[in-house]
């Protein structure tokens, strides 16, 4: 029988990326509203995006947690191998549809699969794509599985929420209705990010988001670009620093040389 956390965590993705959602607009954007905040991540998108493009070209990769299959398309469009997973059924459909849309349904495999066993054979990818997904699993269980279905020479990159901002850890418990219950208290620390040392040799991190999130109130504004440029500056001198960086939203970390 599946755990009850995973269970709860189809119930609220089905919820949220659902088709009847959108019929009560006053519902729809309370359980989006954390959405504004994306409005501003466009450096770690392009760290990430230039990374998949450098290194996953030409290669069999899992988008593991794939979510509503946005980056599953966009590499699908570049050249590379994308099969995609999610425990949210109405998360592969959504993946499925949009391929089809994209033209892209062929080079695309989408499956509802439990992230933390998944039934790939030992060696079977290049490289692995893992975004906002962590924190909803058990991490050692994750890390564990991920270096088992990673061929030797692959590697994974991993995007994620860090657990130490006292002001984004504040908006997270005033917006319980936004996450269940079980990602408000995983999402990512020094000591889980630790834990991939026990599974692979290699790890690298990049730190993104601090000073660039007081852009957001101008998302709608013809000064967006003006306000956040500069605030992206700030934060690729100030996130170097060895005790600010952890206060940053989000982390990239580069997962090599599983230990088989």
């Amino acid at each position: 029988m599946m755990e009850e956390r995973k269970q709860k965590e189809i119930e609220l993705q089905n919820k949220i990326r659902g088709k009847k959602l959108k019929e009560n607009i006053s519902n729809y954007r309370r359980l989006t509203s954390n959405r504004k905040f994306y409005s501003i991540i466009r450096q770690s998108v392009n760290f990430l995006n230039n990374y998949l493009l450098k290194e996953f070209k030409g290669k069999k990769v899992l988008d593991y947690g794939c979510g509503d299959g946005n980056i599953s398309v966009f590499l699908a469009k570049n050249g590379i191998d994308i099969v995609g997973i999610d425990i949210a059924d109405i998360r592969i459909k959504n993946s499925k549809k949009l391929a089809v849309k994209e033209g892209m349904g062929d080079r695309t495999s989408f499956f509802v699969m439990d992230a933390e066993k998944t039934t790939f054979p030992d060696n079977y990818f290049d490289g692995i794509l893992c975004t906002g997904v962590l924190h909803h699993l058990d991490i050692e269980k994750a890390f564990k599985e991920i270096a088992r279905i990673l061929k030797p020479d692959g590697s994974i990159i991993c995007n994620e929420p860090l657990a130490y901002n006292p002001i984004f850890q504040l908006y997270r418990r005033l917006t319980p209705h936004l996450r269940s219950e079980w990602e408000m208290h995983h999402i990512l620390s020094k000591k889980d990010i630790k834990e991939g040392e026990k599974y692979f040799r290699k790890v690298e991190k990049r730190f993104f988001h601090l000073f660039s999130l007081l852009a957001v109130p101008f998302r709608n504004s013809k000064l967006f670009n003006f306000v956040l440029w500069p605030l992206e500056k700030i934060d690729l001198l100030i996130l170097k620093l060895p005790f600010v960086k952890w206060w940053a939203w989000q982390i990239i970390f580069i997962l090599s040389k599983p230990k088989k």
